[in-house]
């Protein structure tokens, strides 16, 4: 291993592929911390880089997609090898000059990846630092001659946000500078001046208020800090003596059992304190209930890498995503080419993949992190004859998985546990209906298409390129270019506004533009093929508008009557397309591995006492679901599993807001995966309560009786949880990401917002002054208040803002569930920054009663609260508060002292907070 690291820090040249251009030869090297792999020469320079913790997999030979698009390539298999890294599951294909070079950097890279899953989180968080600080020192050292001088410190400075005399750093420098080489910082005189420069006010004051005014704690100061601040119970001599040999720097401290200053805040900011309660990290809940009774980490579309029209489909994706935690997988099937059926987005330029690719990705990757059972959501578009081979590779590859005649389920008429189904694989599809005879190899079922809502003349079909084969391939790369740019265009958006279906704008400049380009650059000569493809835009454009008034969540008129009526028209084609049912030709072999997860339709629905159907909604009929009938989708939630999926014309592979569906108890809200941002990161939250296996127990509220989650006190019999959050400081906060400058922008003036989310009654935010011009260590110190009446299900969302004179940049976030948060004191890491923290106090209190904080400026300005609740909230009105308003014209510059501002969920998102 130590030569392959030598010889992969020495440098390999190796030919880089990419598609649709020849290869490119470059130097690849392991950088010298051994955290990244780096290459030049690159326009990219310093960013030339794919840092280890990002890799997923690296695999031999000629695999990938970019390798067979250059089959034509006469490449020794022997000397090529993929690495597939980030959200994105990109992948890096490249050719050695020699087999033994291959071998290398493959086995090289296996043992650095081994390594870093096996660390524990105190080492990993060491090690990240390390590497932060080395990284940090390098890119100081400008002339690369691995020294600083005074003027790249005080370059240094700014970058890191640090508003500090001259003269302050000049005598830090100078106390740090003790080698002979006077003037200049090496690594280790450097690190010093880091750690003097990063000495904590807040965490010494802290020590002298535990510690009698010593600079230090002994054993017995330490228990009374652990149990009084940190509410730990059995803290024990050994368990404090433990911290003392694992935190302290100075060998004199140790050997006397004290915790200095330096071991203290080494203490405070490991994984020991931070807010995250550490035994969330393994599976905890009870296992033992049935499924129904469980919130299930769901993917939509799983294979697909990006967009709904255009991306590739990958079969990493599906690694990717089990890996993750996910446990519901869509698999989207198709006939192909020679009898073998294939996985892509119907109806689109999407890629395509075979079933059988797919299928063996799933068992290989199914239970790596857990056992709980994955549930296979097969959507199916396939003859007969390839049905078929879909049943006999589902058989051959998964074997004993798909058996479920062992599962013990107690109850005939519930559902078994992911206890009892732990190491299966569900098959979630159609099935052939009783009154078929058991001897009928086929018959027909209803087709819920997840595309259904788009019509037919509107889905990307190849019939109107068939005519002349000529144009064809041109009329597919004009689209693909055309949609590309539009696709960019409406990324400019706010990412965060949950409604934004980027389709609006995108299909109707596809519309006018293709139908203008087409003739001008094809020189069509069939009219039939011109008047089809423009059909297929300007239906697109028609039916937006009907979309658009279906799935609006929140409109300008508080009357949404009116609305309706005013579009009646066109809505009322909605209702038609949604009732005019097809059928399909289902193959008996496929319908008999459906067992507990029979998919049905709203309209096949029939109480008769049967378990085992999963209810599939688009998020717009699902939506209006809950909006009618809430309290009775939550008691049908109660018996069978439901599963809502993103609109089909979420074509930018968007993400719908999960917590309507959520409160209403719907198991599997299925995810774009591949999209990051405010509503995976309010996912993964809500997942990583359980050890991240995919599987939450729901409230008990919720499987057993009935709420109005609407409502202003929605259980009024159970206690509410009061949060007192003390904000105090900031640490090594970074200047925005999309700063126009970059490292030479401004200092930042941050400040911290803190949103609750959960039922609407429970959804509000409240935020702590600006502190100016210091990104480094701002100090806060404010008190917000919360109260919470679910917070089962509650999620908390910190966020750090830099204060701009017209507006706010998103610097960071963490989003946790409440039921997470642990007492005391408290580091908020924030996501994907490796310093950048946050330090808080929590107090959790239970109370009894009404709930007094809802007179705020909701009850100034309402003289009815019941009914501005159900307004927020209920309807989802987009309906400013005046004290929000006052907010906004502040800039976001809050003053001591006032109230919070209470709101939908969905009104909070709009506020810009792109959080990817």
């Amino acid at each position: 291993v130590e030569r392959c690291m030598s010889v992969m820090q020495s440098g390999t040249q190796m030919v880089k592929l990419k598609s649709g251009t020849k290869g490119l030869v470059r130097l690849f090297y392991l950088d010298e911390h051994r955290t990244c792999i780096r290459w030049r020469p690159s326009r990219k320079s310093e960013k030339a880089k794919i840092v280890i913790d990002s890799i997923y997999k690296v695999t031999e030979g000629r695999q990938s997609e970019i390798f067979h698009r250059h089959a034509e390539g006469n490449f020794d298999p022997s000397c090529c090898f993929t690495i597939y890294h980030g959200n994105h599951m990109e992948s890096l294909d490249l050719i050695t000059s020699n087999p033994e070079e291959a071998r290398t950097w493959i086995t090289g890279l296996k043992y650095l990846m081994a390594g870093i899953s096996d660390e524990d989180s105190l080492a990993k968080r060491q090690r990240t630092h390390d590497h932060w600080v080395k990284q940090t020192f390098q890119e100081a050292d400008k002339n690369g001659d691995g020294l600083l001088n005074i003027e790249e410190i005080h370059q240094l400075m700014h970058k890191l946000n640090v508003n500090l005399p001259r003269r302050k750093v000049r005598q830090m420098f100078q106390e740090a500078d003790t080698d002979e080489n006077q003037g200049t910082l090496n690594f280790e005189e450097f690190s010093v001046f880091y750690k003097m420069m990063s000495l904590r006010r807040d965490l010494y004051l802290l020590l002298l208020s535990y510690s009698d005014k010593k600079d230090h704690l002994t054993v017995e100061e330490l228990a009374q800090f652990l149990k009084v601040e940190q509410k730990m119970n059995n803290v024990t001599p050994e368990y404090c003596l433990d911290i003392i040999q694992k935190f302290e720097v100075s060998e004199e401290n140790k050997k006397q059992n004290f915790l200095g200053i330096e071991g203290f805040t080494n203490f405070m900011r490991s994984p020991a304190c931070d807010i995250f309660n550490p035994l969330h990290c393994e599976v905890h809940q009870d296992m033992d209930q049935p499924l129904c009774n469980y919130f299930i980490a769901s993917s939509h579309n799983t294979y697909l890498t990006g967009d709904q029209l255009l991306s590739q489909s990958r079969v990493e994706m599906y690694a990717r995503v089990l890996q993750d935690g996910c446990r519901c997988i869509e698999v989207d099937c198709w006939d192909g080419p020679d009898g073998e059926p294939v996985v892509h987005h119907g109806y689109t330029l999407t890629s395509k993949i075979l079933f059988r690719d797919v299928a063996e990705t799933i068992n290989k990757y199914a239970f790596i992190k857990n056992e709980f059972p994955v549930i296979l959501s097969i959507e199916n578009h396939c003859s007969i004859q390839q049905q078929k081979k879909i049943a006999q590779y589902l058989k051959e590859i998964f074997g004993d998985k798909l058996d479920l005649s062992s599962v013990i389920t107690g109850d005939s008429r519930q559902l078994p546990s992911p206890q009892n189904l732990k190491g299966k694989i569900l098959v979630k599809g159609k099935k052939l209906p009783y009154s078929l005879g058991a001897d009928a190899e086929e018959g027909e079922v209803s087709d819920e298409d997840s595309a259904d809502e788009i019509e037919d003349d509107c889905k990307l079909k190849p019939c109107y390129v068939r005519a002349n084969g000529a144009t064809e391939h041109q009329v597919e790369s004009f689209i693909r270019t055309k949609l590309e740019s539009l696709m960019k265009e409406s990324q400019i958006r706010d990412k965060e506004d949950p409604d934004s279906f980027t389709v609006r704008a995108l299909l109707k400049a596809t519309h006018e533009g293709l139908n203008v380009n087409l003739k001008q650059n094809l020189d069509l000569k069939e009219g039939g093929k011109k008047s089809h493809s423009r059909s297929l835009m300007s239906n697109f454009g028609k039916h937006k508008k009907a979309v658009k008034a279906a799935s609006k969540y929140h409109s300008a008129s508080d009357d949404e009557e009116s609305q309706q009526n005013s579009s009646g028209k066109e809505t009322g084609q909605l209702h038609r397309l949604a009732r005019r049912r097809k059928t399909v030709k289902l193959c008996r072999a496929l319908s008999d591995l459906v067992v507990y997860t029979n998919s049905v339709a709203a309209q096949d629905i029939v109480d008769d006492g049967s378990t085992g159907n999963v209810l599939s909604f688009s998020e717009t009929r699902a939506h209006q679901a809950v909006q009618q009938k809430a309290e009775q989708f939550m008691l049908y939630n109660q018996k069978q599993l439901t599963r809502i999926y993103p609109s089909a014309y979420r074509i930018d592979s968007s993400n719908f807001n999960p917590l309507p569906y959520w409160n209403v108890g719907c198991q599997l809200v299925a995810l774009n995966y591949q999209s990051e941002g405010r509503v995976m990161q309010l996912n993964d939250a809500k997942f990583r309560v359980n050890g991240n296996c995919g599987y939450v127990l729901k409230p008990q509220q919720m499987c057993k009786g009935t709420f109005n989650p609407y409502s202003a006190d929605p259980l009024p019999a159970s206690p509410k949880k009061q949060l007192i959050l003390k904000i105090i400081s900031g640490q090594q906060l970074p200047k925005p990401p999309d700063s126009m400058l970059g490292d030479r922008g401004e200092i930042i003036d941050p400040f911290v917002e803190v949103e609750i989310i959960g039922l609407p009654v429970d959804c509000c935010k409240d935020q702590t002054r600006v502190v100016d011009d210091n990104g480094f260590n701002p100090v806060w110190e404010e008190t917000l208040t919360f109260t919470v009446h679910m917070p089962e299900i509650a999620l908390v969302r910190f966020l750090v803002w830099d204060h701009d004179p017209i507006g706010r940049d998103f610097v960071g976030q963490r989003t946790l569930a409440f039921s997470s948060l642990v007492p005391g004191y408290r580091h908020v890491y924030l996501e994907g920054l490796t310093e950048a923290s946050i330090f808080v106090h929590i107090t959790i209190n239970e109370i009894y009663g009404k709930n007094k904080q809802l007179i705020g400026l909701r009850g100034l300005f309402n003289k009815n609260p019941k009914h501005n609740s159900a307004e927020t909230s209920g309807r989802y009105v987009r309906k400013r508060s005046i004290g929000d308003r006052i907010l906004r014209r502040t800039a976001s510059a809050p003053a001591k002292g006032r109230k919070k501002s209470k709101m939908g969920f969905l009104e909070a998102t709009e506020i810009k907070d792109s959080a990817s």
